[in-house]
């Protein structure tokens, strides 16, 4: 059988690809191992989709070449897509720092992109194998229901987060079979593991959560810190984590916007115990086993300047060094994946293999929590359907 173009992956980045080459007339069939189209669309957001944010630029991305982004994101924005929702009638709100969620199911996502699909032409071939692929002028894609050619081949197979939802590392596959480079990638927006250690002082905590400031080399991010029965997660911490280096150590304000210094002098007299008087800035479990390991509690009248001073610095430094991440499992997407120099930023095309072209969170372009993710599927997504 022959088409135009033939997309690997019916996720985010290949549904919209398929839409937008579609809508130019472009005979399309999207290929997919699954059983349903858009399964990780469907848990995003908690199930209601965070499916942009309306501050999208190039800074909340990370990538080897951290200008590679701007060209899809220039011309396709947040307000392209949010069309695209208020055509089809779906319910939508914003939340805090601009993250665009439906106000019901991000089934609504899924079912505004499949009639897109359906109305540009597009054909969806699910439950498909991948045997094999070979090119010679045109591309021959060998599946466990036969044979596909096709003057262009769009890789969209995303990354290897959410291995329960049938996440492969096909893409990166394809890429090192055509000869393009691959960044090593890595679980990002993943929650941390503690020490063995740490987990026997703080796994009482598993459910405690605080504001904090959560430092990693040059990167802050002020959010919520979440106690697990294994480490660490949070928003502060799944967006450090996609900036950590093995076995880096990372810092923690646990009084972001308080000078702890200043909240000692009214109390200095005070017979107060460390512990409770911290309760009133942090959660009671928090302070009371914090203290216990860090800065053992008493009246606070029995403590020196220098042990007051000492104990500021350490409430706005606190050291951390995690034993290493929850992995791939829990992770909400994949670091790394195709060397961005390998391919066109305006195309997504393989500067080394014509027709052939990568896209959505298999490429070495990851975004912030937040929509930015979802977000790259859509524009780099569109961008290649724009060529393909």
């Amino acid at each position: 059988m022959n088409t135009n173009v033939i997309i690997i992956g019916a996720g985010a980045a290949g549904l919209m690809c398929a839409i937008s080459a579609g809508k130019r007339g472009r005979p399309v069939i999207i290929l997919d191992h699954a059983s349903k189209i858009g399964k990780k669309i469907l848990v995003s957001g908690g199930g209601r989709c965070n499916f942009t944010n309306l501050n999208i630029q190039a800074e909340n991305y990370i990538s080897a070449n951290p200008h590679f982004c701007k060209s899809a994101l220039a011309r396709f924005t947040p307000q392209d897509f949010i069309a695209l929702v208020k055509k089809h009638r779906i319910s939508y709100n914003e939340k805090e720092d601009g993250q665009m969620f439906c106000n019901g199911s991000s089934r609504h996502i899924v079912d505004m992109l499949l009639d897109e699909c359906n109305s540009s032409g597009v054909e969806m071939r699910l439950n498909c194998e991948i045997k094999e692929i070979t090119k010679n002028i045109s591309f021959i894609v060998k599946t466990n229901s036969g044979a596909i050619e096709s003057e262009s081949l769009v890789v969209a197979t995303g990354g290897l987060s959410y291995p329960n939802l049938g996440a492969t590392d096909i893409g990166h596959h394809v890429a090192a079979q055509f000869g393009l480079r691959i960044i090593p990638p890595k679980p990002a927006l993943v929650p941390f593991t503690f020490s063995r250690g740490d987990r026997e002082k703080f796994g009482e905590l598993s459910g405690v959560s605080l504001e904090a400031v959560v430092i990693c080399g040059k990167h802050k991010f002020r959010g919520e810190m979440l106690f697990t029965h294994k480490g660490l997660s949070g928003p502060a911490i799944l967006q450090a984590s996609s900036y950590r280096e093995d076995g880096e150590e990372i810092l923690v304000n646990l009084l972001p916007g308080i000078d702890a210094h200043s909240i000692f002098p009214s109390n200095r007299q005070s017979k107060i115990e460390m512990k409770n008087m911290l309760s009133r800035y942090l959660p009671r479990r928090f302070a009371h086993t914090w203290c216990k390991f860090y800065l053992p509690s008493r009246p606070l009248c029995q403590y020196n300047d220098k042990e007051l001073f000492d104990a500021s610095h350490l409430l706005h430094e606190w050291i951390i060094k995690p034993a290493g991440t929850e992995g791939y499992r829990t992770a909400e997407v994949t670091a790394g994946g195709v060397d961005t120099d390998e391919l066109s930023s305006k195309t997504m095309e393989a500067k080394k293999v014509q027709g052939l072209y990568f896209i959505g969170e298999v490429v070495d372009v990851t975004g912030h929590l937040g929509g930015y993710n979802l977000h790259w599927a859509w524009a780099s997504g569109w961008a290649a359907g724009q060529y393909a």
